[in-house]
């Protein structure tokens, strides 16, 4: 027997209506190269809408991928909604990512439209000849800004001759809704493509006061790029709650952050640990500058150490809170919400606490297992493989021909070690694939050591992550060399640069005799992140 419910889709576009219709005067601030733009919920709905009726006019079709190459603004959010909102697909675009990565991920999504900052101009014009699906490029400027740049046409001049008479269509909320591509830790770039049904359902679940605990009442500076898993789900999620949205754009130095937090007022930011160690660096010699709204900071990307935890809350007065997830959990998994007992903890005892990733929330089925996919106990002390399932979680890769990424209970390893307790919190301890974060950013060792194996000289590499005072994690290059040979380090810095992105490039490179290796002759990574564990990179 079925419910005698109403059958209505969740789809992307009821969450711009409803923000629109009740919540329409609250602001949407973005901070432009040009000054500051001020939009509202209400405007952004019919631009949004304004967008989809032009893009319908220029052919663009059900299914048929959208990218973005663009910061945090009020047009990047209009094309959330309007691409979404026809059927198409929204493929945002990490534009930190080296050229070939780049061009590897346009070709394997087939991206028709291209939307970009100015600017990225220079990058979309090294791109372009490599582009062979991309048919419009679009500059997220004005027509003046356009003007002079051949083959480019301006956002502004494709809403002018539209208006917003439009109804949003209605179709199966299982449709696909936006695209993003994991930053190719071991392989190419994976691509996870999210419906409206999943994307719905995590802007729900959120908002829970245990997880962003977002409302009507937030200001919220979102510092974590729209290209990063569609900014944490922030676009959504206000827009469900009407919350006042407030976007830096590029300028993410401490400065800037702070003047926004404080000029508009924001209670409420989401970022990375080195957006904060640069914040508070500002306000070391700007003391009088600490903004003063600011009640809550959302932590993610990569874990925040205690230091920052202690300096935030105690000098800023603010509550920190961890988030976990990843790419192809839309991505938040878990929230650091309090535990019951939370007022009779020690202030070390709470630090603890925060330190972990977060407790598990709900729509997020979590368990740690062994190497024999045996569940371990949850105990806070075995440690194991996490394993993910839920209605946001991705089920395959889009165009996927590695097989099946899911096991026989449906569970998807995420590739993280952790623990796991009986209240459901988990604490993040080691990551079974040879990654660095670096300021929330993954920087692939194994992409590192084959960049650097093309010198002849090298006979052996290998590259693992010591900590950093504001990156968190930098690369560290070990290199063997082949016997007689002598390259320098300028030389394979040299070679690192026509292979790799400037911000992989190691902080250090070390001459050594020879690496260690497990028995089945692998570098071992685990005897050599503890060798250099207390290494200090150069400045």
């Amino acid at each position: 027997m079925l419910g005698l419910m109403q059958d209505r889709p969740l789809l992307i576009t009821s969450l711009v209506e409803y923000a629109a219709s009740v919540h329409g005067d609250t602001e949407i601030v973005s901070r432009l190269s040009d000054g500051t733009h001020r939009s509202n919920w209400r405007t952004i709905h019919s631009r949004s809408k304004r967008l989809a009726k032009a893009l319908l006019s220029h052919g663009v079709k059900p299914g048929d991928r959208v990218a973005t190459l663009a910061w945090n603004s009020h047009r990047h959010l209009e094309l959330y909604y309007a691409v979404s909102g026809i059927g198409a697909v929204l493929h945002t675009v990490n534009p930190r990512l080296f050229p070939d990565q780049l061009a590897y991920i346009f070709n394997h999504a087939e991206d028709t439209w291209l939307f970009f900052d100015a600017l990225f101009l220079p990058l979309v014009e090294k791109l372009r000849s490599h582009l062979p699906s991309v048919k419009h490029y679009v500059l997220l400027t004005d027509e003046a800004g356009a003007h002079g740049v051949p083959g480019v046409s301006s956002y502004e001049a494709l809403l002018a001759d539209q208006n917003d008479d439009f109804c949003w269509p209605v179709f199966d909320e299982n449709t696909a809704a936006s695209l993003c591509y994991t930053s190719g830790t071991t392989g190419n770039p994976k691509g996870v493509l999210y419906s409206h049904r999943s994307t719905v359902l995590h802007a729900l679940a959120s908002c829970m006061s245990d997880v962003l605990g977002l409302s009507n009442r937030d200001s919220v500076l979102l510092i974590v790029p729209m290209f990063h898993a569609c900014g944490w789900g922030v676009p959504y999620s206000g827009a469900m709650v009407g919350a006042k949205l407030v976007f830096p754009g590029a300028a993410l130095d401490g400065a800037n952050v702070c003047e926004l937090l404080q000029r508009e007022e924001c209670t409420l930011s989401l970022g990375v640990p080195t957006v904060w160690l640069g914040l508070l660096a500002h306000l070391d010699s700007h003391p009088g500058a600490k903004p003063s709204k600011l009640r809550r900071v959302l932590v993610g990307g990569s874990a925040a150490a205690r230091s920052l935890i202690s300096r935030l809350e105690t000098e800023l007065g603010v509550e920190v809170l961890h988030l976990w997830g990843m790419t192809e959990m839309s991505p938040v998994g878990t929230g650091a919400l309090k535990p019951r007992n939370w007022d009779s903890l020690s202030a070390d005892e709470k630090i603890d606490v925060k330190l972990k990733q977060g407790r598990i929330m709900w729509g997020v089925d979590l368990k740690i297992v062994d190497e024999a996919g045996k569940a371990l106990p949850r105990d806070g002390k075995a440690f194991g493989m996490v394993k993910v399932r839920g209605p946001w979680i991705v089920k395959e890769y889009f165009r996927n021909d590695a097989g099946r990424t899911l096991d026989d209970e449906d569970y998807f390893a995420t590739g993280d070690v952790a623990t796991l307790d009986a209240d459901g919190f988990m604490q993040i301890t080691d990551r079974a694939k040879d990654v660095i974060k670096s300021g929330g950013e993954w920087i692939s060792s194994i992409e590192l050591e084959n960049a650097v194996l093309a010198h002849p000289s090298v006979h052996e590499a290998a590259v693992i992550g010591v900590a950093h005072p504001t990156w968190m994690e930098r690369p560290l290059l070990l290199v063997v060399q082949k016997p007689g040979e002598q390259a320098t380090r300028e030389e394979l810095f040299a070679v690192l640069s026509q292979k790799v992105a400037k911000w992989w490039m190691p902080d250090e490179i070390l001459f050594v005799s020879e690496l260690p290796h497990t028995a089945t002759g692998k570098l071992n990574k685990l005897k050599l992140r503890e060798q250099y564990r207390d290494y200090k990179l150069p400045d």
